[in-house]
């Protein structure tokens, strides 16, 4: 997959804004909006303990409507600089709130990347969801935003988010020590990549379920 000439390329509000809806086989992917709130604070609420040993520590008044619209804002203002771009992840069958994918530190000039991260409500956990959203952000990373790489991290024992990303097409690439806090504590990191051009979704799958094979394991 080739990024388009870049007199074809959006960013900011024109790339992401509340019309916009990126649409997967099980999911779509909408601009987080104000009106989002009720639905996301209870899939947060009930997912809390499912989610704290992933994610930075939550603030105390994370879940009040007022962290949120202030969530909302940074969201919207970082989309508009081109700095970021936050979107939640629905479930396509009934329209259900399932967890969030942001594309965070969009970097221009000579790197053109950006990093991913993603979570998933505990409900909708372990059905699919969230990778099939991932494999439809990548190509608004490199066709839309005219990205060049996309990075990732995650936790070495979350072998679930290792497969993911190995499923979609990202190559491991390194490992960071003391990478991120999380948690409350400062955490290694497995360190994985995807660039413009890489084999994306079925076929990324076949061959690392093929390496997993080979290097004696079980395929996810």
């Amino acid at each position: 997959m080739s990024a388009l000439p870049r007199s074809s390329l959006v960013r900011g509000s024109a790339a992401l804004n509340e019309g916009t809806i990126l649409r997967g086989e099980t999911c779509f992917l909408k601009m987080p909006l104000a009106n989002d709130y009720s639905e996301w604070s209870q899939l947060r609420a009930e997912s809390r303990h499912f989610l704290k040993p992933w994610e930075p520590t939550w603030p105390r008044d994370d879940l009040t409507r007022m962290a949120y619209r202030r969530r909302i804002r940074r969201y919207h203002r970082e989309i508009r600089a081109d700095e970021g771009y936050a979107l939640f992840v629905f479930e396509a069958k009934y329209g259900q709130l399932a967890g969030g994918l942001t594309l965070a530190h969009v970097k221009r000039g000579v790197t053109q990347s950006c990093s991913l991260g993603y979570w998933m409500g505990e409900r909708f956990a372990g059905q699919g969801v969230m990778g099939d959203a991932v494999r439809r952000i990548v190509p608004f990373c490199f066709d839309v935003l005219g990205l060049n790489r996309i990075e990732a991290a995650t936790l070495p024992h979350n072998e679930r988010s290792m497969r993911l990303l190995r499923r979609v097409g990202f190559s491991e690439e390194g490992y960071a020590r003391r990478f991120l806090c999380i948690n409350g504590a400062w955490r290694d990191h497995v360190l994985f990549a995807l660039c413009a051009g890489d084999a994306v979704g079925e076929a990324a799958g076949k061959e690392a379920a093929a390496a997993v094979s080979r290097e004696g394991g079980e395929p996810a």
